[in-house]
């Protein structure tokens, strides 16, 4: 286990090196900014205009706009995540490989599925804690500027991150099968499909089509990271009901979903098996 470390650190290095983690912090840096701009601006109008006349059906504006404002900045995080780990990950075996710094490693001192280890621990070590990182500063700044807070802070933390390992996990097993570029494109068609189910989900609850909510569930479950996600948003409004709770978790770019308490240990499971399947592609590679 101390070889899969030691690869691990070498991954942080050649990641630092190459300023990959830099561009993230500014870009990350500018969205929290750009974040705090709009969530200013949004609660400073509802505030203005808080005496006006309501509508017909009574809404909370403010726990609508701070939901909202929050399930965008969930998915956010999730998509910054994404893109991290297939940057950290999409060339870690083939791309390697054709650049010839894979043979010597995998015959002495560290094994093929040692690699494969390191690779794991270094990307997931970056990814989880920055999703992370990046939702709880947006709800740190919707509570600052709008006084909302979530109903949960836990389980969508905890669904990103695990969200963001399992993209990790497929983005090796990706890179065992294709080459860095066919690996990179594979990786976000993936994240496009679980969001294309999650629009399905909205899409067939809004309409009763069964079938449709059929689909979008067997997505959402296929790809984990989508019903992580989506789970996190129903729990961050949790707590709002009425009018404004039903319209609040239809959610940014997927619908919220109350999943079944065992997408945890699926998401575990499946993690493990795509690395299993990496592992067993990379072994019968010839480098």
């Amino acid at each position: 286990m101390s070889d899969a470390f030691t690869i691990a650190g070498h991954a942080l290095k050649e990641a630092v090196r190459r300023r990959v983690l830099l561009v993230v912090a500014l870009l990350t840096a500018g969205f929290l900014g750009l974040y705090a701009l709009a969530a200013s601006e949004v609660f400073d109008s509802l505030e203005r205009t808080s005496g006006g006349p309501g509508g017909i059906v009574p809404i909370d504006e403010q726990a609508l706009a701070g939901g909202t404002l929050l399930g965008l900045a969930m998915f956010v995080a999730l998509f910054l995540g994404v893109v991290l780990a297939v940057f950290l990950t999409l060339g870690a075996v083939r791309g390697d490989a054709e650049r010839g710094l894979l043979q010597p490693l995998v015959v002495r001192p560290v094994g093929r599925t040692t690699l494969l280890t390191g690779r794991l621990l270094a990307a997931s070590v970056v990814c989880a804690p920055y999703v992370v990182i990046v939702f709880l500063a947006a709800a740190l700044i919707t509570r600052t500027t709008g006084d909302f807070a979530p109903a949960s802070y836990v389980v969508p933390a905890a669904g990103l991150a695990l969200g963001a390992i399992s993209v990790v996990a497929i983005s090796l097993l990706g890179s065992a099968l294709l080459g860095t570029t066919a690996n990179g494109i594979a990786m976000f068609m993936v994240f496009a499909l679980g969001l294309a189910g999650g629009l399905l989900g909205q899409i067939g609850e809004g309409l009763d089509v069964e079938g449709l909510m059929t689909a979008s569930s067997i997505i959402s479950w296929a790809v984990p990271f989508e019903a992580l996600y989506q789970n996190g948003l129903h729990a961050l409004t949790a707590d709002i009901g009425g009018a404004t709770g039903v319209i609040v978790q239809l959610g940014p770019f997927g619908g919220a979903s109350d999943v079944s308490a065992a997408i945890w240990p699926w998401a575990l499971a499946w993690s493990a098996v795509v690395m299993a399947l990496a592992a067993l592609a990379f072994a019968r590679r010839d480098l």
